[in-house]
């Protein structure tokens, strides 16, 4: 029979709550009245939540090996896919190619993923024959999608201008991962960063193909609209990803001098955005009004610098980049 060993408060709460948070019953049966516990059920207990850690870290891993963890590049896949469509439907209801379109693009986006973990060039890799099984499943079911979805749209020759801003896009991604792997040699941190954000630009240069593309399968026109789509998208993407990258790499800095000093090309940025609007906007090449799309961006972006300081809540600010899409998707649609 086990022994019985005493406990003080502060012991058996720690063990109730370990256990408790891992989701183990155990400590419910096995305190005694006395607020005694033997060695034996500590053991078991602690035993259990063990076993719990370690199926949830297995599960959180099997995840990540096949669902893609940019959680920002979903956004600047979709937003200008739905702007695309947005003023796409202005002139034709033809929403077929688009479901075929977005399908295709999810799938194809999704695969990277699973792809580069089950190849072992990505920072997580597919190592057990059971992650293995999974991501390659993964691979094949999305392939057949991305498959499937591609050839119904491109059927009979149809949608045939697809296939240059394909290739265009597939020229940026790759050049997104030669600088990925630029990114992995020894250098110095600053030049690191930079090299980190222009991967990110040129990856999103790719990314914002998908709003020419929208707008192309359902009129099926590839006019100076479609331009001004992935134009206009490609500004706000980079304007989003460069405060991002700011504000990351900013936390601890305050006052507006040192805002200035260290988010100088930032505000920049943020200058040559408004003039390159304001010339577009008055010289006819974007619409009248379009610019306006844009001014919640520009007015959270030189908030940045005179705001008081705070500590940086990265998924708040996840939250707030998201607002901003939604936001341009709408006043864009609405306005232009």
């Amino acid at each position: 029979m086990a022994t019985q060993t005493d406990l003080s408060q502060e012991q058996k709460a720690w063990v109730v709550r370990v256990t408790h948070v891992l989701g183990s019953t155990t400590p419910a049966s096995t305190l005694s009245t006395e607020g005694k516990l033997s060695l034996g059920e500590i053991k078991v207990s602690l035993h259990d939540a063990d076993q719990s850690l370690t199926d949830k870290a297995r599960r959180e891993r099997a995840r990540a090996l096949i669902v893609p963890r940019e959680h920002g590049a979903w956004g600047l896949l979709l937003v200008p896919m739905v702007t695309g469509a947005g003023i796409a439907l202005r002139q034709s209801y033809n929403l077929f190619p688009f479901i075929l379109l977005l399908t295709a693009a999810l799938a194809l986006f999704w695969l990277r993923t699973p792809l580069e973990s089950l190849l072992g060039i990505s920072a997580l890799r597919a190592e057990t024959k059971e992650e293995r099984q999974s991501t390659m499943f993964a691979v094949f079911y999305l392939g057949a999608v991305a498959a499937l979805s591609s050839s119904m749209l491109l059927w009979g020759g149809r949608n045939s201008l697809l296939w240059p801003l394909g290739a265009a896009a597939g020229f940026f991604f790759g050049a997104q991962a030669l600088l990925k792997i630029m990114c992995r040699q020894p250098r110095s941190k600053r030049s690191t960063q930079r090299l980190r954000m222009l991967s990110e630009i040129v990856g999103t240069i790719g990314l914002t193909a998908s709003a020419p593309a929208a707008y192309y399968v359902i009129t099926g026109k590839l006019d100076p609209t479609a331009w001004i789509l992935w134009i206009a998208n490609l500004l706000f993407a980079g304007n989003q990803i460069h405060y991002v990258q700011l504000r990351l790499h900013t936390t601890r800095v305050e006052g507006l001098r040192n805002k200035l000093s260290r988010g100088w090309a930032f505000a920049l940025g943020q200058l040559l955005l408004t003039a390159a609007l304001t010339f577009a906007c008055v010289t006819g090449l974007f619409p009248k009004f379009a610019s306006l799309a844009f001014v919640p961006l520009l007015f959270r972006g030189w908030f940045y610098f005179i705001q008081k300081p705070a500590p940086l809540a990265v998924r708040k600010l996840g939250w707030s980049e998201l607002a901003q899409a939604i936001a341009f998707c709408i006043l864009f649609i609405s306005i232009a």
